[in-house]
């Protein structure tokens, strides 16, 4: 029961951000998109910290070279993110040239793809926790686990808001608004799932997992997050979220976890 909390608590959050489309009868404000944005990045950057790499060190605490799963899992994370970002069609919010492989997706499509595209360490990182508190793996805890499901999803939150609500202003029925925002979120409890049978059967290589989730998780914050909340006006409300949500993710972790 807790496994499958754990990776569907994200994806309520997703969807719950997505139906503000519902709401909402104006323009999401640029104030509140990047007060959202930098504490999404602020949650991520904090549960890289206290969720993942944290128990990394303190698993390998033992070996002959301690830092090393840390350190190349870390990196690793990053140029899996790297890749993808590199392969996969996809355009930002804020940006009128797609990235990735030239496509004849839609611009739609490619607004679902962007956000799907940096979900995808998000569950990542849910299903590697999880996996190594349901199999006893050093100071990872079902608590400490569910802390970071529930951070992902108060973070997803806005992040689903932010999907659905430009699509809706760009032509889009609410409905079809909604269903594409909640459907950017889909791939988390996926990702997850799949981490957690793959993590299974290579437990041994936990502490360089849970780096790999952390270092794509911050390849999402440093590419994508943080400069589309700094860019223009407002930049001073965007740092005081990433501020908000480090704290609250860092209380979480601490607290329950």
């Amino acid at each position: 029961m807790e496994l499958f909390w754990g990776l569907v608590i994200p994806f309520i959050g997703t969807t719950l951000g997505a139906a503000m489309v519902f709401l909402m009868h104006k323009d999401m404000p640029s104030s509140l998109e990047k007060l959202l944005a930098g504490f999404a990045a602020g949650v991520m950057i904090a549960a890289s910290v206290w969720s993942l790499l944290i128990p990394s060190l303190e698993m390998s605490s033992g070996s002959r070279i301690p830092w090393m799963p840390a350190c190349t899992g870390f990196l690793a994370g990053m140029g899996f993110l790297l890749i993808l970002d590199s392969l996969i069609p996809h355009l930002h919010l804020e940006s009128t040239q797609p990235e990735g492989l030239s496509s004849s997706f839609k611009k739609t499509t490619m607004l679902v793809l962007a956000v799907t595209l940096h979900n995808i360490p998000e569950g990542m990182a849910v299903g590697i926790t999880l996996a190594g508190a349901l199999n006893g793996s050093g100071s990872l805890t079902i608590a400490g686990a569910m802390a970071l499901s529930v951070g992902i999803a108060i973070q997803n939150f806005p992040e689903g808001a932010i999907v659905a609500m430009p699509l809706e202003t760009a032509g889009h029925s609410k409905k079809k608004s909604f269903l594409l925002g909640t459907l950017s979120g889909a791939v988390e409890p996926v990702a997850g799932l799949i981490t957690v049978l793959l993590t299974s059967l290579v437990i041994n290589i936990m502490p360089h997992l849970l780096a790999f989730a952390a270092g794509a998780m911050i390849y999402v914050v440093v590419e994508e997050l943080i400069p589309e909340s700094q860019s223009g006006m407002h930049s001073n409300v965007a740092t005081i979220g990433v501020a908000v949500g480090f704290a609250l993710m860092m209380v979480l972790d601490v607290a329950l976890g």
